[in-house]
């Protein structure tokens, strides 16, 4: 019978059996390929010493095509729960360096685990993927340790946070899991995604692609919009994890995070008077205006960057308090919603309002993006998306028009008439049905035809058309704008007025759920 040093001696060899994963070489060139091993992304994401293993001895039970040969205690991936500047979460890090970090029954079972403890107990799951996806000697017990995963997913959307790194591979059926969290991170050069690989669009299509062009961060970034943030290393991608995390609560029953601040006692920002131009056909940057707005401190955390330019999307403090900020882009397609960045907006609309983060709207908007093209991909479908996602925000919600609200994009970026809280508009803010041209064109057509200067007829009207409805005072007159407010009272305004919807209670209709047009 053994003693109890030799059976400590087990524990402490097994444990440190299980820190080597798939053994010295294999770690080798993980760092060859400029990736860490999966614990050493664990120790930079997690408070120091915070890390708790749960699973480290596991191991897979498949003992078909020479498995029987190969075992790994921790199964290709590490489960756990940490700290993230003191608050809890659970992590799971794939580990490449066992059998490339291939999803087996009992990987699978070990990442359920935890994602069952979180959602018991209220915290986000962070995944960090890195494998070569389902484990194919494992047959179907792997893709159905995948499904038991990607159910979960489903299960905890809007209950707890889902962040998903990708930090290597990540193909097939593994990227479903990724798809249905709340963001998702890549690494550029050393990640991709992707449903079927070169080599089977090489054999189906004829077309020649590199993984990094198929599905690489920049392509995903940029192209399709399945990433939210392009990160140049790891450890980029770790900070900027934990960058997010500081703007979002624990869980749905969670009020948005808060830091402590103090006034100076002087809110006015003069420089935002002089952001829009003059001409309303003048492009400038709606960053401007929104860096003018927020707290400088905590700056500001763009999401979805390089896709669908023309509407910005992101996360900011103002006097403290976390806010989602969604304002249209005139430097990019003058502003105009189109099929790309009404789903961009509307997915992060209804993020913010599954973890009560207040929304500030900022309201630049000639109109849809009009053409054959966005006609045909649904722009009709695709436009209600956002008009259903504020519609059905139940959080604080506050719109700004800064300059131009046209048409039936008034009506969706946040109007009144589709439950915000409160709205404010610049004194040069437009709100009419079309420009005024297109409008004077189409009111004056007979009349302007029949004139003998038909040109000097059309400006007249024009300015007619201008000085009646090219202002805020209409919409203000009917309490569409609740206050036209000089650009630098914006902030001031703003803090107040988030300030005074903090405990806002909001109820939708009974029902089990709505039927978005997706």
């Amino acid at each position: 019978m053994k003693s109890l040093e030799e059976k400590f001696a087990v524990l402490d060899r097994k444990n440190e059996e299980a820190l080597q994963g798939g053994g010295a070489d294999r770690i080798a060139s993980q760092h060859k390929k400029g990736k860490l091993t999966a614990r050493e992304r664990i120790e930079l994401l997690l408070d120091a010493g915070s890390f708790e293993e749960i699973g480290k001895f596991v191991m897979h039970r498949c003992k078909d095509f020479g498995l029987d040969k190969e075992y790994y205690l921790g199964d290709g991936v590490v489960t756990g729960y940490g700290t993230i500047n003191g608050r809890l979460v659970y992590v799971f890090s794939q580990d490449f360096t066992v059998l490339g970090g291939s999803l087996s029954e009992t990987h699978a079972e070990k990442i359920c685990k935890i994602m069952d403890l979180a959602m018991k107990n209220g915290a986000p799951v962070i995944g960090l993927n890195d494998s070569g996806g389902a484990r194919i000697q494992e047959g179907v017990n792997s893709l159905g340790g995948y499904a038991d995963i990607f159910y979960r997913n489903t299960l905890a959307s809007g209950v707890i946070p889902q962040i998903s790194a990708i930090m290597g591979p990540c193909a097939g059926g593994a990227v479903y899991s990724p798809a249905i969290t709340d963001f998702i991170l890549m690494t550029e050069n050393t990640s991709y995604m992707f449903v079927t690989g070169p080599n089977v669009v090489k054999t189906v299509t004829h077309e020649e692609v590199t993984s990094e062009e198929l599905g690489g961060a920049s392509t995903h970034s940029s192209k399709s919009g399945v990433t939210h943030f392009a990160c140049p290393n790891e450890l980029e991608c770790i900070q900027k994890i934990k960058k997010l995390l500081s703007f979002i609560p624990q869980n749905c029953e969670d009020d948005a995070p808060m830091l402590p601040y103090e006034a100076n006692g002087d809110e006015l920002r003069p420089a935002l008077n002089t952001i829009v131009p003059e001409n309303p056909n003048q492009p400038y940057d709606i960053r401007e205006v929104i860096h003018g707005i927020i707290d400088a401190e905590s700056g500001f955390l763009e999401v979805h960057q390089n896709y669908a330019e023309n509407i910005v999307v992101g996360f900011a403090r103002l006097a403290g308090r976390s806010i989602g900020v969604v304002g249209n882009q005139p430097a990019v397609l003058a502003g105009c919603l189109d099929i790309k960045s009404s789903v961009k907006a509307a997915r992060f609309v209804r993020f913010c309002n599954s973890f009560n983060i207040p929304l500030l709207v900022l309201v630049d908007v000639p109109g849809f993006l009009p053409g054959t093209d966005q006609e045909w991909n649904g722009i009709i479908t695709n436009g209600a998306k956002l008009l259903y996602a504020f519609s059905e925000a139940t959080v604080p919600r506050v719109t700004v028009i800064t300059r131009k609200a046209y048409g039936g994009a008034y009506d969706v970026m946040n109007s009144k008439h589709i439950g915000a809280d409160m709205n404010f508009a610049w004194p040069n803010a437009e709100i009419a049905v079309m420009g005024a041209k297109g409008a004077a064109e189409i009111i004056f057509k007979h009349e302007i035809s029949k004139a003998e200067n038909p040109e000097a007829k059309l400006q007249e009207r024009v300015d007619e058309y201008t000085n009646k409805f090219a202002n805020p005072y209409k919409a203000a007159h009917r309490g569409f704008i609740d206050e036209v407010i000089k650009p630098e009272q914006t902030r001031q305004k703003l803090i107040k007025a988030f300030k005074m919807l903090e405990n806002k209670v909001a109820k939708l209709p009974a029902k089990k759920h709505g039927n978005i047009p997706l």
